[in-house]
Formats: C-alpha cells, sequence, structure tokens
C-alpha cells in the first residue's frame, strides 16, 4: 500500500501544475481563471488568450497526463519497496485518476482548476492510444452539431466507456472502470455548464456549426 500511496500523490502533485497557470506566469501573470468562463482549460485559454496560449496550455494538460499514467508508476523510489499485491494494471489506473484529479483540485492553486477532459486523454495515450481516435471522432460530432465544447466533452467521455463495455469486458476491467468513473466525474465537473445550457447562457461557437450551416444554405436556396 506504500507504494500505490506514495505514486498516488506524486501524480496528484504532478497533476496540480495548471497549464493555464504556468503560462500564464509566462505571460506576465495572467489568470485565465478570472475571465471569461473562469474555468482554468484549454477551452477558456482560447476564447481569452488566443490560439498559441491555449496550445500551450493543452500540451501541458495532456503531457501530465502522460507522464502521470506512464512515468509514475514505473519509478523506481527509494525507500518504497515495490508492492508484490499490487496490481500493475491498477496502480497505472490509480496513477493516472490521481494525475486528472490534481488538474481539478490543484493544491498549489486553493484547489480551483479545470475540468479534467485534456489530462483524462492524457492518460488515454497510455492506456489505450488507440482509443483517442474514437473519442476525438464523438467530440468533433458533437461539436460541429452543436457548437457546444462542454456538451462534446461529456458526450466523448459517455461514449467511451460505453464503447468498452461491448468490446473489451471482462478481459480490460479496470480500464472500463476508469473509463466510468471518468465520465461520471467529467459530466459532474461540467455541471456548471449543463446549467447554462438549460437557461441558454452558454457559449455556442455557431461558426464550427457545419450541418446547420448545410441546412441554412439549402433554405435560403431560391426554387
Amino acid at each position: 500500500m506504500l507504494e500505490l500511496g506514495v505514486k498516488f500523490l506524486i501524480s496528484y502533485f504532478l497533476g496540480s501544475l495548471m497549464g493555464a497557470m504556468i503560462i500564464g506566469r509566462l505571460r506576465g501573470g495572467v489568470d485565465i481563471r478570472t475571465m471569461g468562463s473562469g474555468n482554468a482549460g484549454g477551452t477558456n485559454a482560447l476564447r481569452t488568450q488566443g490560439v498559441f496560449f491555449a496550445i500551450g496550455v493543452v500540451v501541458i494538460d495532456i503531457g501530465k497526463g502522460v507522464i502521470g499514467a506512464g512515468v509514475v508508476p514505473e519509478l523506481n523510489i527509494p525507500f518504497v519497496a515495490e508492492d508484490p499485491m499490487l496490481s500493475r494494471a491498477w496502480l497505472t489506473i490509480c496513477c493516472s485518476a490521481a494525475a486528472v484529479l490534481g488538474h481539478v483540485w490543484p493544491i498549489y492553486h486553493n484547489f480551483k482548476g479545470g475540468k479534467g477532459a485534456g489530462t483524462f486523454i492524457g492518460t488515454l495515450v497510455i492506456l489505450g492510444p488507440h482509443l483517442i481516435i474514437g473519442v476525438v471522432f464523438v467530440w468533433v460530432w458533437v461539436l460541429v452539431a452543436s457548437g457546444f465544447v462542454g456538451l462534446a466533452t461529456m458526450s466523448a467521455a459517455t461514449a467511451l466507456p460505453i464503447y468498452l463495455g461491448v468490446a473489451v469486458l471482462p478481459e480490460e476491467q479496470a480500464l472500463f472502470i476508469y473509463a466510468v468513473v471518468m465520465a461520471v466525474c467529467i459530466i459532474f465537473w461540467h455541471r456548471a455548464n449543463i446549467q447554462r445550457m438549460r437557461e441558454g447562457t452558454e457559449y455556442r461557437n455557431k461558426s464550427l456549426m457545419i450541418f446547420s450551416r448545410k441546412r441554412s444554405g439549402s433554405d435560403n436556396e431560391q426554387p
């Protein structure tokens, strides 16, 4: 249990390194948590600071998920022996979850972070890189259909455990449970987006709604 506890904490502390805060400090102390939606993630970074700022945020947030899932479980830590009773698969899952939790509740930033999606994708780079294409496909499809980034994120997160439940059980039980927990958490962390969508105040990027544009173009055609 000592190995699990130590590596869980290392992944959590790693996840608490917020891309938005790091890039913001390099940009002279910008804190995007006081701007736009108040979320310390890539979407709010793009809306408030532009493309290059957002790219830096996303690279860091995904990168710490990769390290949390792919590097931390394999660390040889002095005075922390490898636990022969601890499943390596479950250790990797726990470290992955810790990195995501660190992103959402970062200890270095008053536990006010992002919504976990970027870091979650980073963990999937290690846990199941073949799954990323499907997740991204669902995300893009919902985004261009609805214009809502939050809805696209929740839909993609929900689609993953549904696919895993059909395709990989019972062999990949740990990955399936991780995907279910992350889907529930991501929906919970987007509860403010859900409320704004219900109220009709959620930001909607209509320029991305290509299906709507095509439909409008057809409606405007003269007989």
